[in-house]
């Protein structure tokens, strides 16, 4: 490994085995060997995991005079989560990209060893991030090995390669043991030590000092493990120390950075001589740095000590702890050390987790306020806090603590107000725990609570409700009931608020007139979109933007919804948003006919979904959505097949009628583009509903169904969904959808009336960005006048499509041109195939954007790599194609 990282390449490794194998001697091995390398270590403990960025800025801190180099959102990012610059709490995944970036930095003068012991005790902000660093390491020189507890959680850094480190063999332990106890040794003895460490170096290093009296071996057959009975061995030890002895070694051990000065400190406000620490020596090493010989001495000096005298070993550790430079571990330790309520220490811990939520540390920040209830004296202040803190564990994805601190909330003093809030985020919990068909009437059941007790957090929750119901119930009937009991909301009193406006017309669009919302729709828009409304609010409205500029059919304003909310999200780091926005852009960019460009966008979509483990209700159709649509755009059936199935299954394992329903869409595109309109049919006829909003499941399924229902000879089925269509049409009145309407509707008219609305469409829609609808209304206008037997015209509309189609890369639709103009005896010249098949997916996407002009840095940023990876890449396409610049790039197909 340290051979591949000198040689230019970075490589990751995780330990793994169980305590006293011997990781922590493998890891001091390493370091020893990486002569020429920069070495940076962390070490998880215990008692920090509650303690956000913790593990990472152990690690970091010798490299924090390179913060400067990095990009500037990412400079901020990390500085704020290391309490080192104020701001906006940071997105996990820009804190992440710097991490990566700063050990990148740290490598360029010489590799960068990275080593993590106790990895299963590092807190979860910390964890996330240096998995994410490990999973996109390639060029960088950096080594990243981490050490890991065979007991630890199964799912501590998942996905890495693995090294199991087993014990010794009988003739080395046996060996090690002779090492240990030179002298005579009965050779009964001898072997049930063998025996009983198993191979375990650390075991046997230990349980030759124990006598078999002591009970070390009667604890043989009552099923207490390894690590535990050498736990109790060192715990026996501990008698044998002075009292300030003891107090040194627990003052380390419930002090987990390791400060010799702190623990100094701590010991003179507790009296301690320092004399204590030459007895010590033996367990624990008094250095730059204090650290136990090893972690399970650390567990046995905390666990053998009394509650009371730890106690005030933390309050010590307060004490001596600088409020202004630590504030929150000072918080941590004086809860730690208090056993009755105390609302200083609540309210200091309650400061603490606003400081934690600041840095981006949910989990810290979850930590904090439950501490902060259980020592709350006020019984309405605990309840409060325990909503507060129940809210902080949703967000920090811990669903079943949440609900209990819920429980906690609604057995304090009666508050209307309060357990309604509870009630919503009962509903907010259960919405993420495969229980959303569930959620639309548990919301509009609170909303109804709230009509009296506060207006607007009422229209909120009725909004939240008919939200939750579109991207949940599995019929439109269940949309449009909660869409009626949404009716009831209170009116609104003064200014509306955005909120309001989107309220007003979703209702409008689903439970009475869809034609008549689209002036409410444009309204709500212009205040979403609007100055007045600032950054973080408009993150807010980033789906319900889209959806109802799609509902408007306005092709300009679909089209800067895309671009602006995707720079608005990258330039605020606002992470979290990026796979959503990604896949609305992808979509957008189909709908334009700009496959290249949704597939760089895909890829990118797919590589934060990635980053942020997403397979959740939308995680489905966040990794695999963009893959659907552009392999039914392309016209590869077999892809769009398989992944539609893997789509529905997992749609049908949460209940997601709106993703199988654009499922079945999509393949119905496919369909029509192949010719085999019967299967067109039967994929998108399960998506019309009369309770939709213009009489579909989704928005674009009435263009396939009608003419796959024309094509099959099923007239009526096409003329019912063609008027249903034309609501939704004329409720935007633009040219996409008006366009589309006399597509559609020239499918079903005659002689100079069809002749009339098949011109007028390709009139329209050529007034849009929308280039393949425009490619379908030339080629649907040439099929009826080769039937017409006009061929000539049929042959310049035909014409005009197959290089459309075949422009945007839409083959099976250019194979079907290209049938109708040999059929009107046309020569079709050959497609030519793309240089950039010889590229792998990574290299296709680092040209794609390389070619718009992007830096490596700019490139490094979008797809979550280092620089180096991305120059590493750009290396292989150049020697791939030919060329020596990313200017030559521009020209290629």
């Amino acid at each position: 490994m340290l051979s591949d990282v000198r040689g230019g390449e970075s490589r990751v490794l995780v330990l793994r085995g169980e305590a006293g194998v011997g990781k922590s001697a493998l890891l001091e091995h390493l370091v020893a060997r990486a002569a020429g390398c920069r070495v940076a270590t962390a070490t998880g403990v215990q008692s920090e995991m509650e303690l956000a960025f913790a593990a990472v800025h152990q690690l970091c801190l010798p490299m924090l005079e390179l913060l400067d180099t990095l990009p500037e959102p990412q400079q901020d990012a990390l500085g704020t989560a290391f309490g080192l610059r104020s701001g906006h709490a940071p997105d996990q995944f820009l804190i992440s990209l710097a991490v990566l970036n700063l050990l990148a930095a740290a490598a360029e003068e010489r590799p960068l060893v990275c080593v993590v012991d106790d990895a299963q005790w590092l807190d979860r902000a910390s964890a996330q991030v240096l998995m994410f660093v490990a999973r996109r390491l390639m060029a960088e020189r950096v080594a990243c090995v981490f050490s890991v507890r065979e007991s630890g959680p199964e799912h501590a850094l998942p996905g890495l390669p693995v090294l199991e480190v087993g014990g010794l063999g009988d003739a080395d332990a046996r060996a090690l043991v002779r090492r240990v106890v030179p002298g005579p040794m009965d050779e009964e003895v001898r072997a049930r030590i063998v025996t009983e460490a198993c191979g375990n170096p650390l075991a046997l290093l230990e349980l030759p000092r124990e006598d078999a009296a002591s009970g070390l071996f009667a604890a043989e057959g009552t099923g207490q493990s390894l690590s535990g009975r050498l736990e109790g061995g060192f715990r026996r030890r501990l008698a044998d120390v002075s009292a300030d002895t003891r107090t040194m070694l627990l003052l380390a051990a419930a002090e987990p950075t390791g400060d010799p000065v702190l623990l100094w400190r701590a010991a003179g406000v507790l009296g301690v001589e320092a004399a204590a620490a030459d007895e010590a020596e033996e367990l624990i090493d008094f250095s730059e740095r204090v650290r136990f010989r090893h972690p399970l001495v650390r567990s046995a000096v905390y666990n053998a000590t009394a509650p009371r005298e730890r106690r005030e070993a933390h309050r010590a550790l307060a004490e001596g702890t600088d409020a202004e430079t630590d504030p929150d571990r000072r918080a941590w330790h004086r809860a730690q050390g208090t056993a009755h309520l105390d609302e200083d220490v609540a309210a200091e811990l309650e400061r603490s987790a606003g400081r934690a939520l600041a840095r981006g540390g949910l989990v810290a920040a979850a930590a904090f306020l439950e501490r902060a209830v259980g020592l709350t004296p006020d019984a309405r202040s605990r309840a409060d806090r325990a909503l507060e803190a129940a809210r902080a564990k949703h967000m920090a994805g811990a669903a079943e603590p949440a609900l209990a601190l819920l429980a906690s909330a609604e057995a304090g003093p009666p508050d209307e107000l309060r357990h309604a809030k509870a009630d919503v985020l009962r509903a907010e919990i259960a919405l993420t725990s495969n229980r959303g068909s569930s959620v639309p009437a548990m919301l509009l059941k609170v909303a109804k609570q709230l009509e009296t007790l506060d207006v607007a957090l009422s229209r909120d929750t009725y909004l939240q409700a008919l939200t939750t119901a579109i991207g949940v119930l599995p019929d439109w009937e269940g949309i449009a009931e909660v869409a009626e009991a949404a009716l009831a909301a209170p009116p609104v009193s003064g200014q509306p608020r955005a909120t309001d406006l989107v309220l007003d017309a979703l209702v409008l669009l689903y439970a009475r007139d869809s034609e008549a919302a689209g002036p409410a729709l444009r309204k709500a828009l212009s205040v979403i979109l609007g100055e007045e409304t600032g950054p973080g609010e408009r993150l807010r409205w980033a789906w319900l933007a889209n959806f109802f500029a799609m509902a408007l059919w306005d092709s300009e304003l679909c089209h800067d919804v895309a671009e602006d909310y995707l720079r608005l999200v990258r330039g605020s780091g606002a992470f979290a948003l990026l796979p959503l926005l990604l896949s609305i852009t992808t979509m957008q960019r189909l709908f334009e006919g700009d496959l290249a460009d949704a597939a760089t966008l895909n890829e990118e979509a797919k590589a934060q979904a990635l980053a942020a483990d997403v397979w959740t209700t939308s995680g489905a159709m966040v990794q695999t959505g963009g893959d659907l649509g552009l392999a039914a755009w392309r016209g590869d059936a077999e892809t769009t097949e398989d992944l539609a199935e893997a789509i529905v299954k997992e749609s049908l394992v949460r209940g997601e009628g709106r993703t199988l329903d654009v499922c079945r869409w999509v393949r119905s595109v496919l369909y029509n583009g192949l010719g085999h309109y019967g299967k067109a049919l039967e994929a998108v006829l399960p998506v019309m509903d009369e309770r939709a909003p213009g009489g579909s499941g989704v928005h674009w399924a009435p263009m396939e169904l009608i003419e796959a229902a024309v094509r099959t000879g099923r007239d009526d089925v096409a003329a019912h969904a063609l008027e249903r269509f034309a609501l939704s049409a004329r409720r935007g009145g633009t040219d996409w959808g008006l366009g589309l309407e006399a597509r559609c509707r020239a499918l079903l008219s005659e002689g100079e009336e069809a002749d009339r609305l098949h011109r007028e469409a390709i009139e329209r829609l050529g007034r849009t960005r929308m280039r393949p609808d425009l490619a379908r209304a030339h080629l649907l206008y040439g099929e009826w006048l080769r039937r017409e037997r006009r061929r000539t015209e049929a042959r310049e509309q035909l014409r005009t499509a197959f290089e459309l189609f075949t422009g945007i890369g839409m083959r099976a639709f250019a194979a079907r041109a290209e049938r109708e103009l040999l059929a009107t005896g046309e020569t079709v010249r050959k497609r030519s195939a793309e240089t950039t098949g010889e590229l792998t997916p990574q290299e296709e996407q680092v040209a794609r954007l390389a070619r718009t002009g992007l830096t490596n840095k700019e490139i490094a940023a979008r797809l979550y790599v280092s620089p180096r990876t991305v120059e590493y890449h750009l290396g292989k396409v150049f020697t791939k194609l030919g060329v020596t610049s990313r200017h030559q790039l521009v020209g290629l197909p």
